[in-house]
């Protein structure tokens, strides 16, 4: 045994010891080929994956480096079974090659081992699209680049596309060093170290990629800075007209495009420009279930170089699929979480590409980046009269029920009362659960149904400062920034999610001269209580520290 801050377990997990003299040198290892799972506040557990594995060799770090890494720092012997995991995973990197070939309408697959060649060919899903050229590569024609690195993802085999993307049209893009509004600006060093990790040398094998960012760090920075340096037309994919036009704001604010370099396609209103930012609602309607995407398009007969998928674990099916064609095309997605419920991580790594750069909440945190934040789980007793409906109700009504439970009307007037300087938004899942408490306290509500122009008013309204309290419906998950806010008040939510959770909290972590609160009100002896130990669990084990009090006691 030796006095080391790491403990590698047999099941692919590593325990570090935050309070270890040598814990900061050791993490800054781990990093570059695990994942980190949860960091409560004494030790932090990260995860090998065959795509952590990936995202490390696809960066240059090789299999002999990773088990020389684990056996540097694990305080007991490294199991046997983690480092055949290891070499077996990582070794696979680099074992597909894409490149060009003689033909331009053709790429070549090179596969150097004999078994892997045959296990290609034996599967439907590949075959069709694979032409034998020799004993050690495949010709495929040049659309199909992204679906073959998809089916071979899917066995186990990532591929190397080592293809020079194509640059676009020019357009130079500078950022300004003060805002349009007056403010002096400038790029923090995280955020033109993540846009180095995606643009590298701009050589073979660089150029596409995701970027971690927690939410409120500013990754609207760090895409318009991959843009002012590639200086080429963009495409910009969000989540909603809303989170478009703070895009366009932003770009506007920040850099030195004009507003006739800057366009919206949505909608309400469709001006295609040299940067155009668009949602991924806009490009996956069809006027009916069996027809086209019309406005598919857009990303591929626009003459993009650059396109960037904000809040990429949201990207649709569709797009996925529009998005194996555009293989060529310099790419970024932009999240606070490689986490999607579908489970289709590895769709994003083969076809956006691999995670180039992340930074865990509680590193920015401490540096002053994003604000600090308490969680807070307030537990309520369901009204008599409701106790026997619940208990003959399905699991599903049982949860509207207890999500729904009318006695969280008083804790949110308490909630306020506790802070009378702070700006508050009220989240919630239930539209006539949001619309009582709107109605009770006098407050302006978005839900889904608002239309575009006015959830603009009213957030102007409480980014102005003229609206403090706000009630908003899910629709402000994703891609909403609203600086001021310090405090959120969760009623409801949906069954637990991970990313919702994530995306919630993001909503009051932009830096300001106070902490920030986020408190989630849940019934007592209800199955609400069984959802809110995954988020209980999900917070505490990325640093925040989580209280649970009973309301009235």
């Amino acid at each position: 045994m030796q006095d080391t801050p790491l403990i590698v377990q047999s099941d692919k997990t590593l325990l570090l010891d935050v309070h270890h003299a040598q814990s900061e040198a050791c993490r800054s290892d781990l990093v570059r080929f695990c994942e980190l799972i949860k960091s409560p506040e004494h030790m932090h557990t990260y995860a090998i994956s065959a795509i952590s594995l990936w995202n490390a060799a696809s960066s240059g770090i090789g299999v002999d480096s990773i088990i020389q890494t684990l056996h540097a720092w694990s305080r007991y012997s490294v199991p046997e079974s983690v480092l055949f995991y290891v070499q077996d995973m990582a070794s696979r990197w680099g074992k597909v090659k894409l490149g060009e070939s003689d033909d331009p309408a053709y790429y070549l697959l090179t596969v150097d081992s004999e078994k892997i060649r045959t296990e290609l060919m034996h599967r439907k899903s590949l075959s069709s699209l694979l032409v034998v050229k020799d004993k050690h590569s495949f010709l495929l024609q040049t659309y199909a680049r992204g679906e073959v690195k998809l089916q071979l993802i899917k066995i186990g085999y990532p591929v190397d596309d080592r293809i020079a993307l194509r640059p676009g049209p020019r357009l130079d893009i500078g950022m300004r060093t003060k805002t349009v509004g007056g403010k002096d600006f400038s790029v923090r060093p995280y955020q033109m170290q993540a846009a180095q990790a995606l643009l590298g040398d701009m050589g073979p094998g660089t150029g596409f990629g995701t970027i971690v960012l927690p939410c409120g760090s500013g990754k609207t920075v760090v895409g318009m800075q991959i843009m002012s340096r590639l200086a080429t037309n963009t495409l910009v994919v969000t989540t909603n007209v809303a989170a478009v036009h703070q895009w366009i704001g932003e770009i506007l604010d920040k850099t030195t495009l004009g507003e006739n370099q800057v366009g919206e396609y949505t909608g309400e209103r469709k001006e295609p420009k040299e940067v155009t930012v668009c949602t991924y609602q806009v490009l996956t309607y069809r006027p009916d279930k069996e027809g086209p995407f019309p406005h598919l398009e857009l990303l591929t007969k626009g003459s993009w170089g650059l396109i960037i998928y904000d809040e990429v674990h949201m990207l649709p099916a569709p797009v996925f699929k529009v998005t194996a064609e555009l293989q060529a095309v310099y790419r970024v997605g932009l999240t606070a979480t490689l986490v999607r419920e579908d489970g289709r991580e590895d769709e994003v790594f083969s076809l956006v590409g691999p995670k180039r750069f992340d930074v865990p909440w509680n590193e920015l945190q401490q540096q002053g980046f994003i604000a600090e934040a308490y969680c807070h789980e307030v537990r309520i007793d369901l009204p008599k009269e409701l106790e026997i409906p619940y208990a003959l109700a399905s699991k599903r009504e049982k949860y509207r029920m207890a999500s729904e439970n009318p006695l969280k009307l008083e804790v949110v007037k308490d909630l306020v009362q506790r802070h009378p300087d702070d700006y508050i938004l009220i989240i919630g899942q239930y539209l006539d659960q949001l619309k009582l408490i709107a109605d009770a306290f006098g407050l302006p509500i978005i839900t889904g149904s608002t239309p575009n122009a006015k959830r603009e008013q009213l957030y102007r309204s409480f980014k102005d400062g003229d609206t403090r309290i706000l009630v908003v419906s899910k629709v402000a998950n994703f891609a909403i920034d609203l600086p001021d806010a310090s405090v959120a008040i969760q009623v409801s939510g949906t069954f637990g999610s991970r990313s919702e959770e994530a995306q919630r909290l993001g909503r009051i972590l932009r830096p300001k001269n106070r902490s920030s609160f986020f408190y989630s009100v849940v019934t007592r002896y209800s199955n609400e209580e069984e959802f809110a130990a995954n988020r209980q669990k999900f917070l505490a084990e990325q640093g925040y520290s989580y209280e649970i009090e009973v309301w009235g006691n």
